[in-house]
């Protein structure tokens, strides 16, 4: 009797670890998903920051030129 039951605590541990790997995973790859998709927001938001910043220095440029030529 106490080897079924030893064998039973080990298929029950066995099943229990394929449960929570099963589990486990897909939550691991949703977390790193979100986590990625959070860095790449961050980047792209970067990127529109140096866009504006770009087209607001040619414009400065343009202004300047602009009123050098007026004077």
């Amino acid at each position: 009797m106490s080897e079924a039951r030893n064998a039973l605590r080990v298929a029950g541990m066995i099943l229990l670890g394929i449960f929570v790997v099963m589990v486990g995973i897909p939550l691991v790859f949703k977390a790193v998903g979100i986590a990625l998709g959070i860095v790449g927001t961050l980047i792209q938001l970067a990127v529109g920051l140096l866009y504006l910043a770009v087209i607001l220095a040619v414009g400065y440029l343009i202004l300047v030129g602009m009123r050098a030529l007026l004077r």
